[in-house]
């Protein structure tokens, strides 16, 4: 979709516009896309939709939406829209925290849509203006705390937009509880084309299957079995917008048997067959 790299800007590790000009660089955005880095958007101004990993979301004023790299995205707006956009690469924090993992803590950057896309109160939505507007104007400057305010302005943004979001129910579990699933997510999105059972996230986990199952089930609504099946019928979307591979590629990668199998799994899922999901999807930019 664009780089990071070539803006003159401060740190080469950012981005940050307003969300105007931004459209007016980049005219394909209903088309889905990809990025490489962390991005986010905040309306002041707008209506329509975007989708999210395939999901439908409204645009309204004051929402702000965050995605991690390797989501796909489209948008679909009517009228003005206006608001700022940041992208941020994995490094803008690598130097800056000793929590390499820091940004996972939010609900919003952990790569599940529904919990990405936030609409702020009256009072958040100021505050996070506010910050957008600081970033704006502290990202031209050429001294040495320049990068370090833009990076605590970011912080205070996530904590604002945390803040005022509604709890969900797994951040009222126990702390342990927590960390389980939080690490079954993680090697989910590493081993989901590998494996399948939920009784080998359990061994890595050293729990029992049983015992994962119930933490799914009461706190995320889902059986371990389903997430790791909806981890892979995501990859599955996600790389049938990707006009450069074949199904048959496709079904290699996920490592299904042969190309019939993979048919039925994702039929099974979506009542569509991928060819079909690929020609109404149309192909990545």
């Amino acid at each position: 979709m664009c780089s990071l790299s070539g803006h003159d800007q401060v740190l080469h590790e950012i981005i940050v516009e307003p969300f105007a000009a931004y459209l007016k660089v980049h005219p394909n955005l209903h088309l889905p896309h990809r990025h490489s880095f962390y991005h986010i958007v905040f309306f002041t101004d707008g209506s329509g939709y975007h989708t999210i990993d395939f999901e439908r979301f409204d645009v309204k004023a004051g929402q702000i939406y965050f995605m991690v790299p390797g989501q796909v995205h489209s948008w679909n707006f009517k009228g003005r829209v206006d608001g700022f956009v940041i992208n941020f690469s994995d490094d803008l924090f690598r130097s800056f925290l000793s929590n390499n993992v820091y940004l996972q803590k939010y609900p919003f950057f952990r790569g599940i849509a529904r919990d990405s896309v936030c609409q702020l109160p009256e009072d958040a939505n100021a505050e996070a203006r506010k910050l957008f507007e600081k970033v704006i104007k502290e990202i031209k400057r050429d001294d040495d705390v320049a990068a370090d305010f833009i990076r605590a302005c970011l912080i205070k943004l996530f904590i604002t937009v945390f803040r005022t979001s509604p709890e969900t129910r797994s951040s009222r579990a126990p702390q342990q509880n927590q960390v389980i699933l939080s690490n079954f997510g993680k090697l989910v999105d590493t081993y989901y084309a590998e494996k399948r059972l939920p009784k080998d996230y359990a061994a890595m986990l050293y729990i029992t299957p049983n015992h994962l199952n119930a933490l799914c089930k009461d706190l995320l609504g889902k059986q371990a079995g389903e997430i790791i099946r909806d981890r892979v019928l995501l990859e599955a979307k996600r790389l049938l917008i990707n006009a450069g591979m074949s199904i048959s590629e496709i079904a290699l990668q996920l490592r299904f048997s042969d190309n019939s199998h993979f048919t039925k799994f994702f039929k099974k899922c979506t009542h569509t067959t991928p060819e079909e999901f690929r020609k109404a999807s149309g192909n990545i930019v």
